[in-house]
């Protein structure tokens, strides 16, 4: 019961329906070329019918070598997360490709219908993440941290967009910590153009599309190349340019590129800074927020573990330290 009620509060919320442009698809998944080989594809926030993702490996199929692709998506109401169509039931598609790569009709597709409301937690969908290697797709943001989660406890390879500001919940951070999980390869900084729904405020339109700049990127738990490129340090320590924080024994950096070469204790470093984070080269500590204590902390603290410099407060910070 309480699944289906946080899934119905999720899709009432219109910033939860966001689809992705088949440009940043392609740009973004051509860096995982080789790991899809020979691999079952699940796409488990996505009608088949309409899904940029699933045209993506439909048009990919053979190129790519895959095995299977399986998409599904949440049963449609007024408007959701998963569908722009309108349907009673839940449908799922599982597509083994043809002769030549294409988009498949509707025939070809085989639509099949959940028992249940295509939920991606509910017993039936687990089922098909069982047999899925990589899972790749836009899960609605406000249940991220959830929907990560569930990929984690079945052990499974994704490629994913989330909220940029999703580095800063405590179980994502975690994973980034721990090395479980990166960004993708886009740019963190980068514009990040979603499609969304008529009748939704928009900011753009390109080739017929309402188009919405969202604070968004990719993250992953597959290898990337990026996070073996050392970031290449050309600034030397100086007290007056690095102050410390107010309670907390770090230094702050503002830019990522400011990052001292020679300073071995604990540094302030910009969310961005996960875009250039090399795991051989520098060590992630913790993290400070504006507006809660250091994570992983008592969240009843007294809030002194709070980003300030002078009693000023400052953005997110990650605690890092440079490996010797």
């Amino acid at each position: 019961m309480a699944k289906n009620a946080s899934l119905r509060k999720a899709n009432g919320v219109k910033n939860d329906e966001f689809y992705t442009r088949l440009t940043d698809i392609e740009q973004e998944l051509r860096n995982y070329r080789e790991y899809f080989r020979g691999k079952v594809i699940l796409c488990n926030c996505d009608d088949p019918r309409v899904s940029n993702f699933f045209k993506y490996f439909a048009l990919n199929f053979n190129l790519l070598g895959l095995k299977k692709i399986i998409s599904t998506c949440y049963k449609s109401q007024n408007f959701d997360l998963f569908s722009q169509y309108d349907s009673e039931k839940a449908v799922y598609a599982e597509y083994v490709g043809g002769e030549n790569d294409h988009i498949p009709t509707d025939d070809e597709l085989e639509l099949k219908h959940f028992k249940g409301d295509g939920d991606f937690r509910n017993q039936e969908c687990i089922e098909l993440l069982k047999q899925a290697d990589i899972v790749v797709t836009n899960p609605p943001f406000s249940l991220f941290r959830e929907y990560v989660a569930q990929l984690i406890e079945y052990d499974k390879k994704f490629i994913i967009v989330g909220n940029k500001n999703a580095v800063t919940y405590k179980e994502i951070f975690s994973l980034i910590k721990e090395n479980k999980l990166r960004i993708g390869y886009r740019n963190m900084n980068s514009d990040f153009w979603l499609e969304v729904p008529d009748g939704d405020a928009y900011e753009k339109i390109e080739d017929g599309k309402h188009l919405k700049h969202i604070m968004a990127c990719w993250y992953t738990n597959l290898p990337t190349e990026k996070q073996n490129e050392e970031l290449v340090l050309y600034k030397r320590y100086k007290s007056e340019d690095y102050p410390k924080y107010d309670n907390y024994d770090a230094i702050n950096v503002d830019k990522v590129n400011e990052i001292p070469c020679d300073y071995d204790g604990l540094m302030g470093v910009p969310l961005t800074f996960l875009d250039k984070y090399n795991p051989n080269q520098f060590e992630i500590i913790d993290g400070l927020n504006r507006y809660s204590i250091l994570y992983g902390k008592d969240e009843n603290s007294d809030g002194k573990y709070l980003s300030m410099i002078s009693g000023k407060p400052l953005y997110i910070r990650i605690i890092i330290k440079r490996r010797k």
